[in-house]
């Protein structure tokens, strides 16, 4: 038996590992801060549930990150502080996010953060993160999927030139 067998959790994490679980943990917090920010510029309440519904996502995944980064010695992140509510009029029209670009924004963040997940399971080589990044990855194509439901529901999806024509057989 070597020293990579058994429990996971009582296997030591590499470095890759290491830095991957404090990598997200620094870009959720620092994505549930814009989102937070986001509140304060949504006047859609699907999409003001749809955010809601990510910054939730967003504490419930940076606590279990959190415990292992803990219960391996390594040091967490900085929090950024907690973004306090305001009224949606109060923020003039040029200086307001619009709906779309909010939607926007956090699809991309979700692309990016599938990119991630991957790119930490293909690293990993204990059994338990690499399901963890897995579950995440999971959760993040879900919240993909009904943001882009959304887009396409409420007109602000922009699609790329679509390919109409097909090369002619001969």
């Amino acid at each position: 038996m070597g020293i990579l067998s058994g429990n996971p959790q009582s296997e030591p994490l590499h470095y890759g590992e290491v830095y991957s679980l404090w990598s997200y943990l620094a870009g959720s917090k620092a994505m549930k801060a814009a989102y937070q920010t986001f509140l304060n510029h949504i006047g859609d309440k699907d999409l003001k549930h749809l955010i809601e519904e990510s910054i939730q996502t967003c504490q419930n995944e940076e606590k279990r990150v959190e415990e292992i980064l803990k219960e391996n010695g390594v040091g967490l992140p900085p929090t950024p502080p907690e973004r306090p509510l305001a009224d949606l009029e109060s923020i003039p029209p040029g200086a307001r996010f619009m709906d779309n670009e909010i939607s926007y924004a956090a699809s991309a963040n979700l692309a990016a953060g599938l990119v991630m997940c991957s790119g930490a399971m293909g690293n990993c080589i204990r059994e338990d993160i690499a399901m963890l990044f897995g579950e995440f990855h999971m959760t993040k194509a879900q919240q993909a999927a009904r943001y882009l439901r959304l887009n396409k529901e409420k007109g602000w999806l922009v699609p790329p030139p679509l390919h109409m024509q097909k090369p002619a057989e001969e």
